[in-house]
């Protein structure tokens, strides 16, 4: 086992014998991690996306009206906290006896938060980039159809969600789109889940899983490759960061630059342009490459700030390392 994949475990390593009632629920029980984490994706799918999915179809229905917004997002912010958080907090507890050290809350330096909005923002360009391409792949006439209504029903209600027309209303629009999405589901997915794979398959293939995951868990075919690209980010920045507030502080910057694009009408946009699906092939794959640039050098200066965070401190001779 390497350097890297010690220190991944290091919180959840005891020195308690079997059966001491300092160990976690899972190591009383002898529960492999990443059964657990099977097992709390399914708690939270059934309590958030069916309860919660079947409260919001009761109270709103099939379609809901701009009438009925205020609600619908009161809901859906109320279903995050109860619905995911609270269950996430109480399966944390099942799985640790550290919450803090397991999660890590480590609060990060300044600029460790600040550098993933660069990344953030270049990311969300280039991947609007690929679904437009996305979007020219040819299918069965009658495939197409299908998939055009199940794809404006997603849209339609994101709108819905997302669509303010006043200050006021935006900034409640951020607080139920970005403030509490940033906190709850990067506790569950980048703290919880992550943190309980690596713990048997290492810190690389973590990020890969829980980023699939991530994906999947939205229910949206259209947006499955962007949104696994941003919990793979997400991931690496928990990850190399050394810190949950990292990725919390890139997703909040993710949904609030989305919350921002469509109050200004500009959601559908690459670089300013409003109709980037009526651009050519050529300018949109110089688009691609010159975020992806920025994105490439925003991330390694990510690294090389963090380095620090995952290089052991030197041992002085006749020192215990241990100490």
């Amino acid at each position: 086992m390497d350097e890297q994949r010690l220190e991944d475990l290091s919180p959840l390593v005891t020195t308690t014998l079997p059966g001491d009632p300092a160990q976690s629920f899972i190591e009383r029980h002898k529960i492999p991690p990443i059964l657990f984490a099977a097992g709390s994706l399914g708690i939270v799918f059934v309590t958030y996306q069916i309860v919660g999915g079947l409260f919001s179809l009761f109270l709103f229905g099939q379609n809901p009206s701009a009438d009925s917004v205020t609600g619908l997002r009161m809901i859906t912010g109320l279903g995050q906290i109860f619905l995911v958080l609270l269950p996430a907090i109480f399966l944390t507890r099942l799985a640790t006896r550290a919450p803090g050290p397991f999660l890590q809350f480590r609060l990060p330096e300044f600029r460790v938060i600040l550098v993933p909005l660069i990344g953030v923002i270049s990311l969300q360009q280039m991947l609007q980039v690929y679904l437009i391409f996305q979007d020219r792949i040819p299918m069965p006439p009658e495939l197409q159809g299908i998939l055009d209504q199940l794809k404006q029903a997603i849209e339609q209600l994101t709108k819905l969600l997302v669509t303010a027309n006043s200050g006021a209303e935006l900034a409640a629009v951020i607080a139920v789109i970005a403030v509490v999405p940033a906190f709850v589901e990067e506790f569950f997915f980048r703290g919880l889940i992550q943190r309980s794979f690596e713990l048997q398959v290492g810190s690389r293939n973590a990020i890969v899983l829980s980023g699939l995951i991530f994906a999947g868990f939205h229910l949206n075919p259209f947006e499955f490759v962007p949104l696994a690209v941003l919990g793979l980010y997400l991931g690496f920045l928990r990850t190399y960061g050394r810190s949950l507030w990292v990725a919390v502080a890139a997703h909040f910057y993710n949904n609030l630059y989305a919350c921002i694009m469509v109050y200004w009408s500009m959601d559908n946009s690459v670089i300013g342009a409003k109709n980037p699906e009526q651009l050519s092939t050529g300018p949109l794959l110089i688009v691609f490459w010159l975020f992806g640039i920025l994105f490439l050098v925003s991330t390694l200066y990510f690294i090389k700030i963090t380095k620090p965070l995952r290089t052991p401190p030197p041992t002085v001779p006749g020192t215990d390392p241990q100490s």
